[in-house]
C-alpha cells in the first residue's frame, strides 16, 4: 500500500472515475468531502460501490464521521453489511477510540453475519490537540488496527494557528512534533505509518520532497486527495531496483549464514535490523 486517495462518497462523476487513477486505496469519504445535508445519499451511495465491486477490484476504505460527530452510528449501519476493507476513523485520540470503534463495528458485523474482526481500522491520529498525548496507547489497543495516519488541515484548526509550515516552506516545531509522534506510534504498535495529504495537487514538485522525506524517516504511504497525486506517490513509495537488489542481496547474505548475527557485505557490516529493514523492503516492493 503506497497511495490513498480520497474520494467524496456523494460524487457519481468521481466514483466511476477513481478506480482507474492507479491508487492502491480508495477512500470512500464520509466525512470533511460531504456536506451534512448529504451525508444520509452519501452513505447509500457508498454502501452501494462497494457491494457492486467485483473480484479483484481496488481495496475500498471508507473515512467515516468521528466519534464524537452523532453521525458514526449511521455511518457504520450504512457501511459495516456491505463489508468494506477497512474503516478510517478521523480525529483518533488514543487506543481507547479504537477500542470503543471496533466494539461498535463488532456488533455490526454480528448483525450482517460477518466474522468477528472482518474489518480493519486506520486512524488519523493527529487532528486535535489531545491526541498528541495518546500515541502510546495504540499499541494492543485492538487487533483491527492497521495504520495510523498524520493530518496537519484540521490540527491547524485545533491550535488556531495559521499555517503548518514557515516562509521557507518547512513544518514548523509544532506540525514536526505531530508528524514525528505518528510515526513513533505508529512503530510501536506495529503498524504502517501514513503521511499526510499534501493539499496544492497542482505542485508535482513540493509533492515529491515531502513524499521522499517522509519515506526516508519510515512512512510507507501517503494520502492523495487528487488523481494526478497518485503517480507521484506510486513512484516515490515504490522501492527501486537497486533498492530491491541491495536487499535481496543483504536476506541472501544471512541466509548463507544461518544463526549469524552479523555478516560483512561489500564492506559493511550488518546485524539483525538491517536484515529486517531489507526484507521490509521486499515485501514493498511485492505489494
Amino acid at each position: 500500500m503506497r497511495s490513498l486517495l480520497f474520494v467524496p462518497a456523494d460524487s457519481d462523476r468521481k466514483l466511476a472515475k477513481a478506480p482507474s487513477c492507479g491508487a492502491d486505496v480508495l477512500i470512500l469519504d464520509l466525512e470533511d468531502a460531504v456536506a451534512g445535508d448529504n451525508k444520509a445519499a452519501a452513505r447509500g451511495r457508498a454502501a452501494e460501490f462497494i457491494a457492486a465491486r467485483g473480484a479483484g477490484r481496488i481495496p475500498l476504505h471508507v473515512r467515516v464521521n468521528g466519534l464524537s460527530s452523532g453521525a458514526l452510528e449511521a455511518d457504520l449501519d450504512a457501511i459495516v453489511p456491505a463489508r468494506p476493507d477497512a474503516i478510517l476513523l478521523p480525529k483518533a485520540t488514543g487506543g481507547p477510540d479504537i477500542m470503543l470503534l471496533s466494539a461498535m463495528i463488532a456488533a455490526r458485523e454480528a448483525i450482517a453475519g460477518l466474522d468477528d474482526g472482518a474489518i480493519p481500522i486506520t486512524a488519523i491520529a493527529t487532528e486535535t490537540a489531545g491526541a498528541i498525548f495518546g500515541f502510546g496507547t495504540y499499541k494492543g489497543a485492538s487487533r483491527r488496527l492497521a495504520g495510523l495516519a498524520w493530518s496537519s488541515e484540521d490540527l491547524i484548526v485545533a491550535l488556531g494557528a495559521e499555517a503548518s509550515r514557515d516562509a521557507e516552506g518547512h513544518f514548523t516545531d509544532t506540525f514536526r512534533l505531530a508528524r514525528a509522534l505518528c510515526l513513533y506510534g505508529a512503530a510501536h504498535a506495529g503498524v504502517p505509518a501514513i503521511d499526510r495529504v499534501f493539499p496544492n495537487f497542482r505542485d508535482r514538485d513540493d509533492l515529491r520532497s515531502e513524499a521522499l522525506a517522509a519515506r526516508r524517516d519510515g512512512y510507507t504511504a501517503k494520502l492523495a486527495i487528487h488523481p494526478d497525486q497518485v503517480p507521484v506517490i506510486n513512484d516515490v513509495f515504490t522501492p527501486t531496483a537497486e533498492a530491491i537488489a541491495k536487499a535481496q542481496a543483504i536476506v541472501d547474505a544471512f541466509a548463507a549464514n544461518p544463526g549469524a548475527g552479523v555478516i560483512a557485505l561489500d564492506g559493511d557490516m550488518l546485524d539483525l535490523p538491517h536484515l529486517a529493514r531489507a526484507k521490509a523492503v521486499l515485501a514493498r516492493g511485492r505489494d
